[in-house]
């Protein structure tokens, strides 16, 4: 089961290449990539198994700014992240949160329909050329 607001795209290839991909995707279109966070590494430092589960954090203030300036709330999922990681069958996953149910979550739809479009664009993209 997909959690609300949850947009998932099966990956093609391993987590890592899938990661590497997505952050070169990101920053080939102007983003900045503000962290890279290995969870599967940090559980390993403390003697947890995990399959390989990497989060991407990436933004642009010029696009997230006007939003945080509608509802400041949505500075707690912002800058935009991106999850990629291995299930129990094997398969590789790229998922993300749908802009349009976090504006909507915020109460910062109105007014703000361009830049929340241009996101969620901006994200399909970066996820298809990663998963592809």
């Amino acid at each position: 089961m997909t959690p609300e607001g949850l947009i998932v795209r099966a990956s093609r290839r391993e987590p890592k290449e899938t990661m590497d991909r997505l952050t070169a995707a990101v920053t080939a279109r102007g983003a900045a990539v503000v962290a890279r966070i290995d969870h599967a590494a940090a559980a390993a430092a403390v003697g947890l198994a995990l399959p390989p589960t990497e989060v991407l954090v990436f933004g642009n203030p010029r696009a997230g700014t006007p939003l945080m300036q509608a509802a400041q709330t949505i500075g707690v999922d912002l800058p935009l992240r991106a999850l990629v990681w291995r299930d129990a069958s094997g398969a590789t996953f790229v998922g993300y949160n749908d802009p349009h149910w976090l504006a909507r979550r915020h109460g910062a739809e109105t007014g703000h329909e361009a830049t929340v479009k241009a996101m969620a664009d901006f994200l399909a993209a970066v996820a298809d050329e990663a998963a592809a």
